[in-house]
C-alpha cells in the first residue's frame, strides 16, 4: 500500500510526567509508525468513562503512513507498552492511550481494528484537537466534518487548550 495522508491517532495521558509522555509518543510514532505531517495543541481535559482519575493531556497527530492499518495498530500497541500502558480497566487511569481516529477514509471493522473510531462524535476531548488540524476532514459514515461534529457534540465535559 502506498503512503496515505490524513491518518489521525488520539494522543492521551494522565499518568507520570504527561508531557513528556507525550513527547515520547511523538517521536516513537515519527520512528516507527510515519512522518507526522500535522499535530493539534496539547489540550487538559477531563476523564472521560472512569471520572474518578486524574485529568488528561491529549493531542491529536495527523500521520502519513506506508503500513497497513493492522500494521499501523500493532506498532501503536507496541509503542504503548514500550512506554509503560498497563491495561488494568477499560476507560481507566494510563500512562499512554494511542487511538487510531482515521485511517484516510477507509472503514474497518473487525475483532481487533474499528476505523473510524466508534466514538469519535460523542468525545470532545477528541474532536477540539481533531477539529484544530482538520476541520474540514469528513467522517466517511456521518458525513460530517470535525468541525460540525464538535459542534454538535452533545459531551460538555472542560477541555481546555494548554499549548
Amino acid at each position: 500500500m502506498a503512503a496515505t495522508g490524513q491518518v489521525f491517532l488520539l494522543l492521551g495521558s494522565n499518568l507520570g510526567d504527561r508531557p513528556q509522555v507525550l513527547a515520547s509518543a511523538r517521536e516513537a510514532i515519527a520512528a516507527q509508525a510515519g512522518t507526522i505531517t500535522g499535530q493539534s495543541g496539547i489540550y487538559e481535559t477531563e476523564p472521560w468513562g472512569i471520572t474518578d482519575q486524574p485529568s488528561f493531556l491529549n493531542q491529536v497527530l495527523e500521520i502519513s503512513t506506508s503500513l497497513l492499518p493492522e500494521d499501523l495498530l500493532r506498532i501503536i500497541l507496541n509503542i504503548e507498552h514500550d512506554l509503560g500502558r498497563v491495561r488494568y480497566e477499560r476507560w481507566g487511569a494510563r500512562v499512554i492511550d494511542i487511538d487510531m481516529l482515521y485511517f484516510g477514509t477507509t472503514v474497518i471493522d473487525s475483532a481487533r481494528l474499528t476505523v473510524p473510531h466508534p466514538r469519535i462524535q460523542d468525545r470532545r476531548f477528541v474532536l477540539a484537537p481533531l477539529a484544530e488540524i482538520a476541520p474540514r476532514f469528513t467522517h466517511p459514515l456521518l458525513q460530517k466534518t470535525s468541525a460540525q461534529l464538535l459542534d454538535q457534540c452533545p459531551d460538555d465535559s472542560a477541555v481546555s487548550k494548554i499549548s
